[in-house]
């Protein structure tokens, strides 16, 4: 893969039996984009601000929303389906013990929620994205971009690759952490799907959540400890609102759907947590797959990924 400001070349079109897979340069709302599609599915990817999704389009409807655009995320701000590394959700100290060694996060500009906390990562709208392989054929559209990852404000060298593969009505993510120095690497990282159902206002959605542990979280959205467990359900959204932590059992599968469509996401198991967002007068929803739970960097419960080893999360937006 080559091209201008590391963008694909031309697209490339195979006619397959699931219908046209192609990989082609475009533009989003001003912006370098790639587009994949397959058959009547298309992704929008963002190379220059943070390998970001913007857009996800199946049957000529949208399944995402960017609210804020490419402003947005130069601005640190979360949209369409962005990746949240090293940590996703929010941490509650600038300064921790994690793997043996100091993060000192005091003197660092950081995206911060309205308690004043980190949230989001480090990459939000991050350039340094590499192209590494592109393909298109009948296993469907596929690119893959990397990053290195070296600095103080994560003093844990690695290297880490986003894959998107598309295919008629499904997108898979998949998220790889590789050290690349000396030191083990703690994985933390979630993503953060903004999610719409095309067709019908989010009070008429219906959210579908899988056997879970609820867990307690305090005023700031840190976990105290506490939880309890919650049944399966699909209930109509509604008037109702969430900034909620769950453990999952093993069915990952979160859904929003009406009678005539759905968006479901469908995690692997080393995607053993999830935020649900449903804020107040938007028109979207977010279901978070995570590595590992809120805050669970600054107390040393993530998994550790070791130099030679590598550290690989999956999950498919499944459209209908």
């Amino acid at each position: 893969m080559a091209g201008d400001g590391g963008i694909l070349p031309a697209a490339r079109t195979r006619v397959v039996h699931a219908g046209t897979m192609t990989i082609a340069r475009t533009r989003w709302r001003g912006e370098p984009a790639l587009r994949l599609t397959a058959g009547t599915t298309s992704l929008v990817v963002l190379p220059d601000l943070g390998w970001t999704g913007v857009s996800l389009r199946h049957d000529g409807r949208e399944f995402l929303a960017a609210p804020g655009g490419p402003a947005a995320l130069r601005a640190g701000h979360t949209l369409g389906l962005p990746l949240l590394a090293p940590w996703a959700n929010r941490i509650s100290r600038r300064r921790f013990r994690v793997a043996g060694v100091d993060v000192d996060l005091r003197r660092r500009r950081l995206h911060t929620d309205g308690h004043g906390l980190p949230i989001h990562g480090l990459l939000i709208g991050a350039t340094g994205w590499e192209p590494v392989r592109e393909q298109s054929g009948a296993a469907g559209a596929a690119v893959t971009a990397a990053r290195a990852f070296n600095t103080p404000a994560f003093p844990f060298p690695h290297r880490i690759e986003v894959g998107y593969r598309l295919r008629p009505g499904r997108l898979d993510v998949t998220t790889t952490v590789v050290p690349s120095g000396r030191r083990r690497v703690p994985v933390a990282f979630g993503w953060h799907p903004y999610l719409r159902v095309p067709g019908a206002p989010r009070a008429r959605w219906r959210l579908v959540l899988p056997a879970r542990v609820h867990l307690g979280l305090d005023e700031r959205g840190i976990p105290t400890g506490a939880g309890s467990e919650a049944r399966a359900e699909a209930r109509p959204v509604g008037r109702r609102t969430f900034d909620d932590l769950y453990a999952l059992d093993r069915r990952r599968v979160l859904a929003l759907e009406t009678d005539d469509h759905a968006v479901e996401i469908r995690a692997d198991a080393r995607y053993p947590f999830a935020q649900v967002w449903v804020p107040a007068g938007r028109p979207f929803a977010a279901l978070e797959p995570m590595t590992a739970a809120t805050d669970a960097l600054t107390r040393g419960e993530v998994p550790l990924v070791a130099p030679g080893d590598a550290f690989s999360a999956s999950f498919a937006v499944v459209l209908r």
